[in-house]
């Protein structure tokens, strides 16, 4: 289950900064701002598992 919440959040992460960047391409601040808000969620979810984690062991 660990692994899984670990792949999303990296899938969150790698999704926010292809939206952000698409964004800055295009000129479009509401993907860009998109994009961040998607990447901190990826870094949340990440932090929230490596916090379980260290409880774990």
């Amino acid at each position: 289950m660990a692994e899984d919440q670990k792949a999303k959040a990296k899938a969150e992460q790698i999704k926010g900064k292809a939206k952000e960047a698409a964004g800055r391409a295009v000129g479009n601040e509401r993907l860009e701002a998109e994009g961040r808000a998607e990447q901190s969620k990826g870094d949340a979810r990440q932090a929230k598992e490596k916090t379980k984690d260290v409880f774990r062991h």
